[in-house]
């Protein structure tokens, strides 16, 4: 790169008629009004848009899982019907799965990991947008129908033959199966667009051994997610062709098979752990080193244990078919993977305890979260090597000590993080901080709700409790603690609820944050509070794996990139060599209407396959006015 920037005007600048930073806001930022929000293709903008979305998948959720708990709270309850209780279920654990946990965790990333590598945007910008259009699209579908009486009864992993066309009659599974592609669609394109950003947008110097651990976590992450997620687009692809169609993929007396429904599901599901509890990890180590003031301890065993999971993620999704009637030698292979992926979890505990012992720990409320995490975690990860066990697995299996491990491993394991994470970068993405007087009363009342509530579920499993029952006789001795479950799921829903009444006071009225108010040292904080649309105003130079700790406020930069084109610099993927300048695409509508045609095709062929014939018309429309060249390097990149 060369040493002086490249600018529109240079007389205008010589002359000091304009700022730079004009020239910069003018050419990055969004317009106002509706069509400019609804055509930006800011990074910052759509992750935000991404993250305000999951957590109201959230809230909903958490709605459904209390109106579960009110019917199970006593006996022969009638507060829900069966039916309704068999669409609840299955969309709240969808709606969590899908909807909640998965994005989120993408949403994160794609507002903080082009900050942290220091770059201007995200690899492919109008793709980020299409995604976010996908992704809602998907969640008012599932919502949409459960609404309207019609939401999937089949439970969130929709096992076959129950969910095939014998059995699932009406249109409940065709919609969960639909609701699959858009989620997956999504997912997939953010998974390539963290891919390319993280290998080639890299700031100068930011070789592979000083990227910050979260972008690690992403990055392993997304490579889950581009690996995981044929599987089930495959599954349910073909589930809603047996359904629609008339195929026979499931039917085993047309040469079909229904375990292979459990096999290429699972085979998605046990990743789809992962890729919930990696970014967990990516965020608990950026926090604790910010908390500790010091460099996390073992920066490189931490990551070769991401990819240590990353890899053996894909060796595991036969511990959920132990009572399926598989050989025992294959089971004994998946007990023993089972087991082996705790050694990469530990070796990620161990280092944040050392961490934590050698550092000098301040306990602002994103710690406290991550204490809560550690202790939940490892709760989760014991029961998970008892499941793994095919002796134990097969008289717990379908109980509610299931549920109970779900939840510590899946809650325990990215919310605690996450909501540590929120309170954490909130201050970046608001410029405002959130209270920490609130905070601690959310984190107490969350971890304190949270153990009451699920812990007492082990014993109802043991105790021999089904799950995915919407009532149980009383003279089970089940009734005693399903109350306490429910009364304590009260003390974990007002944990929530003083979360998110933090969080939308704090956007509004809480005390400004300055540009690093925590004092850590990746890239995000050497910018504004929020960042401008630039995100930079010169791209930095990278010559230490904390570099905020290292060089202070005095930032050695990159120069050269024009202010009158949306460039971002394109790097070698191991050392972070400037290689060229690349011109980012400008705001657009395309993506979204590119999106409304996907998903007006793939909801109309619920009700007919040639939903598919003539909804490729007006897609083949829109991608042709998103890639038509316009004249401009923006445009042609």
């Amino acid at each position: 790169m060369t040493c002086q920037d490249k600018t529109p005007s240079p007389a205008d600048l010589a002359a000091g008629n304009e700022p730079a930073e004009a020239f910069l806001r003018r050419t990055w930022s969004t317009p106002s009004g509706l069509l400019a929000a609804l055509s930006t293709v800011d990074h910052k903008v759509v992750g935000r848009r991404y993250i305000a979305t999951a957590f109201m998948f959230l809230l909903l959720g958490g709605v459904l899982a209390l109106a579960m708990r009110l019917q199970l709270a006593f006996p022969e309850a009638r507060f829900i019907s069966a039916d309704r209780y068999n669409q609840i279920f299955t969309v709240h654990g969808s709606n969590m799965m899908f909807l909640f946990a998965v994005p989120v965790m993408e949403a994160m990333a794609v507002y903080l990991v082009p900050l942290m590598v220091g770059t201007r945007n995200i690899a492919f910008p109008r793709l980020n947008a299409f995604s976010y259009w996908i992704f809602l699209a998907g969640g008012l579908l599932l919502w949409i129908s459960l609404l309207l009486d019609t939401g999937p009864d089949v439970g969130w992993f929709a096992y076959v033959p129950l969910a095939g066309p014998q059995y699932g009659a009406g249109k409940r599974v065709d919609i969960w199966a639909q609701m699959i592609t858009f989620t997956e669609v999504s997912a997939l394109a953010v998974a390539v667009e963290i891919v390319v950003t993280v290998f080639k947008l890299r700031a100068p110097g930011m070789s592979l051994n000083r990227i910050p651990l979260f972008v690690w976590s992403m990055l392993v992450t997304a490579f889950l997610v581009i690996l995981a997620m044929p599987a089930i687009m495959f599954s349910s692809s073909s589930l809603i062709l047996d359904r629609l169609v008339g195929t026979q993929f499931y039917n085993p007396s047309e040469g079909g098979d229904a375990l292979l429904w459990q096999h290429l599901f699972w085979f998605f599901g046990h990743p789809e752990v992962y890729i919930i509890f990696l970014p967990a990890v990516g965020m608990v180590s950026a926090m604790i080193s910010t908390f500790t003031r010091r460099p996390v301890f073992g920066y490189l065993p931490l990551v070769l244990a991401m990819i240590a999971t990353g890899v053996l993620a894909f060796g595991l999704w036969v511990h959920h078919m132990f009572v399926a009637g598989l050989p025992r030698l294959g089971s004994s292979f998946f007990t023993a993977s089972s087991m082996a992926i705790a050694i990469p979890a530990g070796t990620q505990i161990f280092c944040w305890l050392a961490t934590l012992w050698d550092g000098r720990p301040i306990f602002k409320t994103p710690l406290l979260f991550i204490i809560g995490f550690l202790i939940t975690f490892v709760i989760g990860g014991m029961t998970g090597v008892m499941v793994a066990s095919v002796p134990l697995d097969t008289q717990v299996h379908d109980t509610y000590f299931v549920v109970a491990h779900f939840h510590y491993v899946l809650i325990g394991g990215s919310v605690f993080p996450l909501i540590g994470a929120i309170y954490y970068w909130f201050p970046k993405m608001t410029g405002r901080m959130m209270s920490e007087r609130l905070g601690r009363w959310a984190f107490g009342l969350i971890f304190t709700g949270f153990h009451l509530t699920f812990f007492p579920m082990h014993i109802l499993g043991l105790q021999g409790m089904p799950r995915r029952v919407y009532t149980y006789p009383p003279e089970l001795p089940w009734a005693g603690l399903n109350l306490f479950v429910s009364l304590s799921a009260i003390i974990l829903a007002a944990g929530f609820l003083i979360f998110f009444t933090d969080a939308v006071r704090s956007f509004k009225f809480g005390p400004a944050a300055g540009p690093n108010p925590w004092n850590a040292s990746t890239l995000e904080w050497a910018t504004s509070s929020p960042p401008p649309p630039y995100n930079f105003r010169h791209i930095p130079v990278v010559q230490s794996a904390e570099p905020l700790w290292a060089d202070g406020e005095t930032l050695p930069v990159a120069t050269g990139l024009r202010l009158d084109r949306r460039e971002v610099i394109v790097s070698s993927v191991t050392g972070a060599e400037p290689e060229a300048r690349e011109s980012m695409p400008a705001n657009s509508i395309w993506p979204l209407l590119a999106a409304i045609a996907t998903s007006v095709m793939l909801i109309g062929s619920i009700f007919t396959p040639w939903a598919v014939i003539w909804g490729a018309i007006p897609i083949a429309i829109t991608l042709t006015g998103w890639f038509w060249p316009k004249q401009t390097p923006e445009d042609e990149s």
